[in-house]
């Protein structure tokens, strides 16, 4: 338990350290816990609150307004915990304490040249999310660096199961200006994993990709986005599959207390069963492998 003695500013950074350290799908869990640790429940709610806006923004946090689903990001935030839906054309306040959505309003958006860009990317890239990533998310936003019009792309996708024991998140955004001719696309891709049945086990995965495509037309460039976007989530996949076997092979050969040879073979019971039966004289059953 925490000390009475420690001062306000030593409980306030330990709070913050724990809640900027909890994992995607448990910030709620570290809260509960900071209350029972920290007797201090007002503390604990504004350190909470202000944390868990930049928690919920760092992760893209899906949540259901209006029957669409929105995603936190930095990209859609207008301040005093407001974002911006522009697929739907709406704003809504979200208290990131405890997830309840608010006060939503309309909010015009130009339909100019750029607005019609960023409508065939989300509509683009929404097909294929649905096609790929069974519990996938995903949203297309303008956003203004300087002087020049980026576009930003967020998929989310995540899978929390407490009860078993693990939660997982893979995340990617990409982000483009609309030049003529040819634009430079990066993709910045996170994956967090958090296993705590018998162990503590985090694994963090990021990687940064980038290509040039070439911007004629809305169809084609949607087209070509999409298809770089597949193709380098393919890469990574592979790659992260790779690696989990590697490791668990890895594992495998480390914690086995007797040294087995492993043939990778399957091994025929009913052909074993079928030659004992034959020296024993005994009738033989088909026994399912």
């Amino acid at each position: 338990s925490m000390s009475v003695k420690q001062s306000e500013p030593e409980k306030v950074s330990l709070i913050c350290r724990l809640l900027h350290q909890s994992p995607p799908g448990e910030f709620g869990q570290v809260v509960q816990d900071l209350y029972a640790l920290v007797k201090d429940d007002e503390l604990v709610r504004q350190e909470a609150a202000h944390v868990g806006a930049h928690h919920n923004k760092k992760n893209f946090t899906p949540v259901q307004v209006n029957g669409s689903t929105v995603l936190l990001t930095h990209y859609n935030d207008l301040g005093g915990n407001r974002f911006f839906y522009p697929q739907d054309k709406f704003s809504f306040e979200f208290d990131h304490l405890s997830g309840i959505t608010s006060k939503t309003h309309l909010h015009s958006v130009m339909l100019d040249e750029e607005e019609l860009w960023r409508g065939a990317l989300h509509k683009g890239l929404n097909t294929y999310v649905n096609c790929h990533f069974p519990a996938g998310n995903c949203c297309v936003f303008k956003k203004s660096l300087g002087k020049r019009q980026m576009f930003v792309a967020c998929i989310e996708a995540h899978e929390y199961q407490p009860l078993k024991h693990w939660n997982s998140l893979w995340k990617s955004d990409w982000t483009f200006a609309l030049t003529p001719i040819m634009t430079r696309v990066t993709g910045v891709f996170l994956l967090q994993l958090h296993y705590f049945k018998e162990a503590n086990l985090h694994v963090t995965i990021r990687k940064s990709v980038s290509e040039s495509l070439h911007v004629i037309d809305r169809n084609q460039f949607v087209s070509d986005f999409v298809k770089f976007m597949k193709t380098e989530d393919d890469k990574i996949h592979t790659a992260i599959l790779q690696n989990i076997q590697a490791l668990s092979e890895d594992m495998w050969r480390k914690d086995l207390r007797r040294k087995l040879p492993i043939t990778r073979t399957f091994m025929n019971w009913n052909e074993l069963l079928k030659n004992y039966h034959q020296n024993t004289n005994v009738s033989s059953k088909e026994v399912p492998a």
